[in-house]
């Protein structure tokens, strides 16, 4: 009964030693990649109070049509760095573009400089206005 008693002692004691020393050793923990949403999720989400659509088109494509209440910033300005050190990191961001290209961009950049509330909508706004969802012109 002792030997179960210190061999379940010494077990207990080298696992953790074994968590210790693997933490020790991993690689530094970066953002990970953000998750991709469908459309149905995204309408849902989008009427919440803690989340932002974010439109990151052209200005003129934002004029033409838009997602209602959607915020314009466009990725390929060469502010939008500066622009998203203005977001509020607390928030959750759905962001979107036509078609997916430039919201993969965007939210990997966003990823990067630390705002890790990001949801990349890839079907974007062609999908969005192709699925008769209300669109502010």
């Amino acid at each position: 009964m002792r030997n179960c008693f210190w061999i379940l002692a010494l077990s207990f004691l080298l696992e953790i030693v074994s968590t210790i020393h693997a933490a020790e050793s991993a690689p530094p923990k970066t953002a990970g990649t953000p998750r991709k949403i469908q459309i149905d999720e995204f309408d849902r989400l989008r009427a919440r109070t803690n989340h932002v659509v974010l439109d990151v088109r052209s200005p003129e494509e934002y004029k033409a049509g838009h997602v209602p209440n959607a915020v314009n910033l466009n990725v390929h300005d060469p502010a939008f760095a500066k622009q998203m050190s203005s977001l509020d990191p607390s928030k959750t961001y759905l962001v979107h573009c036509a078609r997916g290209k430039r919201s993969a961009l965007a939210t990997d950049q966003m990823n990067q400089k630390g705002l890790t509330n990001v949801l990349d909508f890839s079907g974007g706004f062609d999908l969005w206005q192709k699925s008769g969802k209300p669109v502010v012109k």
